[in-house]
């Protein structure tokens, strides 16, 4: 039996009713009668747009909020029996104070400003932060937030005008950046074929593969003395040389062309 001064020690997720440890309910579940002698402590779900979040043992479930919609408000998450609903203002606007019961509308943000949800989530009263380094704003705008800057990179391009709070990056090509990785690599190579030919030409006595071959001049060897001639082709120049004729002149030949009337003085016949 118990007395009034014995102390009593129970679990977590039991509570001291007379004297007795009864079970407390589960989430999700109310309290309907205690424990006793004989019975165990009796539960029921909680009832259509209630919730109960934790181990209790209390006799009722608390009520889901319900988001206004004259107030501005509409629903993030939809109520159970365990989780409340959860409210946001609608786009363009935000909480009026931290008790979010109603919303107000967003004051633009400017050039160079973002909209950031979070806070209007959070219930703070500017939801418009300056753009961080690397991002920007172009609009004034009460629901766009901070874009991040263009990357030239990841195109394959290079930057010409860096970015700003409220202007994105301005890309071109690199054409100037290829150019300055190819022109030293063909440095490199025709230093390399310089070397090698260099070397050919030391070590191989001038018999290297890398200079260009050029025919050798052909050499017309003289004819060995007595060497009949007759044998030979004549030539176009020697076809066009006309024959010689000889005619006695007081006694002594004289060549005389072929084709040309042979005309002497009378003086040189006398």
């Amino acid at each position: 039996c118990w007395e009034p001064g014995d102390a009593v020690t129970c679990f977590d997720k039991q509570y001291i009713y007379k004297g007795r440890c009864c079970n407390r309910c589960k989430p999700g579940e109310k309290l309907v009668t205690e424990c006793n002698e004989t019975e165990d402590s009796v539960c029921a779900r909680c009832e259509s747009d209630h919730y109960q979040p934790s181990w209790t043992k209390e006799k009722h479930c608390a009520p889901h909020d319900i988001c206004e919609g004259n107030t501005g408000l509409i629903v993030k998450v939809q109520g159970n029996a365990t989780h409340n609903t959860v409210c946001q203002c609608r786009p363009g606007t935000h909480c009026s104070d931290i008790s979010c019961q109603t919303c107000v509308e967003n004051q633009a943000c400017q050039l160079g400003f973002g909209f950031v949800a979070a806070k209007a989530v959070d219930r703070m009263s500017s939801p418009c932060e300056p753009c961080a380094e690397g991002t920007f704003s172009n609009v004034s705008s009460k629901t766009e937030p901070c874009h991040p800057w263009t990357s030239c990179e990841e195109k394959g391009l290079m930057v010409k005008v860096k970015g700003t709070n409220s202007s994105d990056v301005i890309c071109e090509s690199n054409r100037r950046s290829s150019l300055s990785v190819l022109i030293p690599i063909t440095a490199a190579v025709v230093t390399c074929l310089v070397g090698v030919c260099i070397y050919c030409l030391v070590h191989t006595e001038g018999e290297c593969s890398c200079l260009p071959l050029t025919p050798a001049p052909v050499q017309i060897e003289a004819g060995e003395p007595g060497e009949n001639r007759d044998n030979q082709q004549p030539t176009e120049q020697d076809e066009n040389v006309l024959p010689v004729q000889e005619t006695l002149l007081r006694g002594q030949p004289v060549a005389q062309e072929d084709g040309k009337e042979s005309r002497i003085s009378e003086q040189e016949m006398l």
